[in-house]
């Protein structure tokens, strides 16, 4: 191949990579998990296995059964945040929001299947869930989905796109937060397992996660409102 050519291949290769909307800040350097940090309280588990691993953080469950959160160091209020994500079915997880150090939250489910793009609360109730019932319409399998998430409001009105798409615009009837917190960090949730058998049943064993399966993020960036 030509060197021009070369040098064109690199240069789309790199606009295909680089999907954060402008005004939108990094909170990945895509190197290391600087600015983050795991969650050393939270019942979700301790020992989380998030690594970063060719420009993107990796989540995975080694000690099979461990989870656990890894979260911005930041706090955040008004915002919008985006984020490319990757994941491999019987894998929970989630994105949390307004999160305190225990993973007091809410929370946008990541299972697939299940019920992806539903906004729930972790360890709060919510006022307002919301589910995400076009996601079928959208979601690329095996392949990397985008979502945007913005929250404003001590009372807070959420927004959800999935690939550009609008899955849900919610307004909360009350600050659902404990002490009435307005503010917290954005956190990357790997489920614990206690079991993973198809005879288990139904619930959270069977789909927690699978073993060797991973939740990948990359282009993590967010905008303060």
């Amino acid at each position: 191949m030509k060197p021009f050519l070369i040098l064109l291949f690199i240069l789309i290769s790199g606009i295909s990579n680089a999907q954060i909307p402008e005004g939108f800040k990094p909170l990945f350097n895509g190197k290391n998990l600087k600015g983050w940090h795991v969650s050393r309280t939270t019942h979700q588990g301790t020992t989380p296995n998030f690594s970063v691993e060719d420009g993107v953080i990796v989540a995975r469950q080694e000690p099979y059964g461990q989870g656990g959160l890894l979260m911005t160091n930041e706090t955040f209020r008004d915002f919008e945040l985006y984020l490319e994500i990757k994941i491999d079915s019987f894998a929970n997880g989630g994105i949390f929001i307004r999160s305190n150090e225990g993973g007091a939250a809410y929370q946008i489910e990541l299972v697939l299947p299940g019920n992806t793009g539903d906004l729930i609360g972790e360890r709060i109730p919510v006022s307002q869930p919301a589910h995400a019932n076009q996601i079928k319409k959208v979601w690329k399998e095996g392949d990397w989905n985008s979502f945007r998430i913005c929250m404003t409001g001590e009372v807070p009105h959420l927004t959800l796109w999935i690939n550009g798409v609008e899955m849900w615009d919610v307004q909360q009837t009350k600050n659902d937060f404990l002490a009435g917190a307005t503010e917290g960090m954005i956190a990357l949730q790997c489920h614990w397992t206690a079991v993973y058998s198809p005879a288990a049943g139904n619930g959270m064993p069977l789909s927690s996660w699978r073993p060797n399966a991973t939740h990948q993020f990359r282009n993590i960036a967010v905008k303060k409102l």
